[in-house]
């Protein structure tokens, strides 16, 4: 399957940006780091939006950007979602994604229809944009970026200007793109919940670097994450429902390696999903004990490591082919005499449906 290369070089004052990536060429790859890491500018360059006096970018075997060739912004197949929606205000949302159409003159990837409908826009068409809400607003504007035929779409933290419940408005339709696109997705963030419930790649940038690229589910296990996530460290776990407990609103998530209940939100028997289990919710034991938590896993002391604090550490657990990560203190993993190979009682007090 072909994918995207890019290597920049671009130097500003007080800021450098120096990258060379191979990403996939279908699914979302997350671009994360605080801000002033580099995400924007590297977006912006793939755009075109920015101009690498050295540079190299290859997109589905098409060469955009090299020594000898440039593409310019309007003639790169790509759709792009800004933080805010900047739509036509004297245009209903259905001019402003007609108008999306007629300057892309390409023959639609996804029909105009398609992207209304993948959005669930269609009530909203006839309205003018400042009868929309926010997360109204980033939803057309979504929905313009793919109607310009894209072969890449770009987002640059679509979410981080809306309220935590136009977001969570919003991430269900982002996760519907994600299913039904075939098309690969950049999307810039630095909220960690975000990339856990969306991306299939990760890629983590500081001051304009890459310090770790790969598939966002052995990216999230590794124990040298060179960026503070406090307490958002933890891992995603794919699974499936095999079981509902209507008395006890629960519901079972069979996993790679186990099973964990977690809270029943109406989820079929069968559907796929993605479980996010934080460090700080799992606790480490030698022997099995009556407990509150009842999400309780055998497994095997895989890795130990630093954490942020001194008074901290990161135990990583193989539990079957899966990994999870323990936040302990480092008295408790004394009083344990943990080691790497001792088997041990995982506890997932517990765990969040992100998909």
């Amino acid at each position: 399957m072909a994918g995207i290369d890019a290597r920049f070089r671009l130097d500003r004052p007080g800021f450098s940006l120096d990258v060379d990536l191979a990403l996939p060429g279908r699914g979302i790859t997350a671009l994360f780091g605080h801000s002033g890491a580099g995400k924007t500018t590297l977006l912006r360059c793939i755009a075109g939006l920015e101009r690498a006096p050295q540079g190299r970018l290859v997109v589905d075997g098409e060469v955009w950007q090299d020594t000898e060739r440039w593409v310019p912004t309007h003639k790169r197949p790509i759709g792009y979602v800004f933080q805010e929606a900047s739509l036509f205000p004297h245009l209903t949302v259905l001019g402003n994604l007609r108008y999306g159409m007629k300057r892309s003159g390409k023959p639609q990837r996804v029909s105009l229809d398609h992207a209304i409908e993948l959005l669930g826009i269609g009530h909203l068409l006839d309205r003018k944009p400042d009868a929309l809400s926010g997360g109204e607003r980033q939803r057309v504007g979504m929905a313009r970026a793919l109607a310009v035929s894209p072969r890449l779409l770009l987002m640059d933290e679509p979410l981080a200007g809306l309220d935590l419940q136009r977001k969570q408005e919003i991430l269900p339709y982002l996760e519907r793109l994600h299913d039904e696109l075939d098309i690969p997705v950049l999307y810039v963030s630095h909220a960690p919940e975000e990339v856990a419930r969306l991306a299939d790649h990760m890629v983590v940038m500081e001051r304009g670097r890459v310090l770790m690229s790969g598939a966002l589910v052995e990216t999230l296990t590794r124990l040298d994450w060179p960026v503070r996530l406090g307490e958002d460290v933890g891992v995603v776990l794919e699974g499936t429902v095999v079981e509902r407990d209507g008395h006890w609103h629960l519901a079972r998530v069979e996993f790679a390696g186990g099973s964990l209940w977690v809270r029943d939100d109406g989820h079929a028997t069968g559907e796929r999903l993605r479980l996010r289990v934080l460090a700080r919710d799992v606790s480490l034991a030698r022997e099995p004990g009556i407990s509150s938590i009842q999400n309780v896993l055998r497994g095997t002391v895989d890795a130990i490591g630093e954490d942020e604090h001194p008074s901290l550490m990161r135990v990583r657990v193989r539990v079957g082919p899966s990994l999870l990560l323990a936040r302990l203190t480092q008295r408790a993993a004394s009083a344990l005499q943990l080691a790497v190979g001792q088997e041990v009682w995982v506890q997932v007090k517990s765990a969040a449906l992100m998909l």
